[in-house]
């Protein structure tokens, strides 16, 4: 009689696969727990902030390199303590996320929020004070959102404070030609406004997105979302005409006048947005189903790019700088389908 025996290579092999499948699926535990497909939008505030700031560009990728990844890293840290803190509740409503399924421990997501937030707090202090600041506190209005007013009344405009706050930390190495900071003055200050009061009324649309929404919530959510659009549109229609006395003073009509008609076009474009965001919102407070309110979410977060590259384009006459943004919701859409956004 003889016996057959499994070769220690094919051992070797089923181990190391088993091992391989294990990291992939909590690599996959970790992409869900930071919602890794969302952390583009933020991304996209970044380039927004910089470049209505710097006229010329990128003017030091080192700087510009340095925000963009601050702000990734604040925004998963905010993404990893909102399921560290809504555990409980998630248990009950979402029991298949990362935490409350056990695929990722609290000790370990507390952890890897705490470096998250300890990286992007430091690459923001290399780029300057100002960057530090900006940075600070959208760390602060994070936790504070997170931790304390998340359930409150005020707690979407909390969330549209976080918004507010990355396109200023985009912003914050703007400077006048003396030298003197200029990171918390106009344009971006007006841009800013108008996305966080955006981001106020996403936020406000997506408090029981889990269940049956009250339909008076979504209907006051859509207003804030469309007052939102509504500054951005005045914005890039007004301020043009700020520029144009400028410019006519020191000879350069023509660039204004540009400037004026780029405007109008831009404006065109964030009204067609708002329509095909509107079309989703109304379908979700006619029938305010957790499939249709958390469709409309998804709409609203992943247009928050379009909205950011449409503004580039209003102010960078190099069409590539806004063809750079728009990009940026090719993964974001592609990764949305694997990991959830809200």
């Amino acid at each position: 009689m003889t016996t057959t025996r499994t070769p220690i290579v094919e051992i070797v092999g089923l181990r190391s696969a088993s091992r391989y499948y294990c990291s992939m699926q909590k690599l996959l535990a970790f992409l869900q727990l930071c919602r890794f497909a969302a952390v583009f939008t933020a991304m996209a505030d970044i380039f927004l902030g910089y470049l209505l700031t710097h006229q010329d560009g990128f003017e030091s990728e080192r700087d510009f390199g340095l925000l963009l990844g601050s702000s990734a890293c604040l925004y998963l840290a905010g993404m990893v303590f909102n399921d560290v803190f809504d555990r409980d509740d998630d248990a009950l409503e979402r029991p298949k996320r990362p935490l409350p399924s056990g695929r990722v421990s609290v000790r370990e997501a507390v952890s890897l929020g705490t470096c998250l937030v300890a990286t992007g707090l430091a690459l923001a202090g290399v780029v300057g004070i100002q960057s530090a600041i900006a940075a600070s506190l959208l760390t602060g209005c994070i936790f504070l959102y997170d931790g304390v007013l998340k359930s409150t009344p005020i707690g979407p405009l909390v969330m549209g404070g976080c918004r507010f706050l990355n396109v200023m930390l985009g912003a914050s190495t703007a400077s006048f030609i003396t030298g003197e900071s200029a990171a918390w003055s106009m344009p971006q200050l007006a841009v800013a406004f108008g996305l966080g009061i955006y981001i106020t009324g996403v936020t406000w649309f997506s408090r029981h997105e889990a269940g049956e929404s009250p339909r008076w919530q979504l209907g006051g959510a859509l207003m804030t979302v469309n007052l939102g659009l509504v500054i951005l549109i005045g914005f890039v229609v007004h301020w043009p005409e700020v520029m144009l006395s400028r410019e006519a003073v020191e000879g350069g009509l023509q660039w204004a006048t540009n400037m004026a008609q780029r405007s109008w076009n831009t404006a065109l474009a964030l009204g067609f947005i708002g329509i095909i965001i509107n079309r989703r919102l109304l379908a979700a407070v006619i029938d305010p189903s957790p499939a249709k309110v958390q469709a409309s979410i998804r709409t609203m977060l992943l247009s928050i790019i379009i909205l950011d590259a449409s503004l580039v384009f209003f102010v960078q006459e190099d069409r590539m700088y806004a063809i750079a943004v728009a990009l940026l919701l090719l993964p974001a859409t592609l990764l949305s389908k694997a990991l959830a956004i809200t």
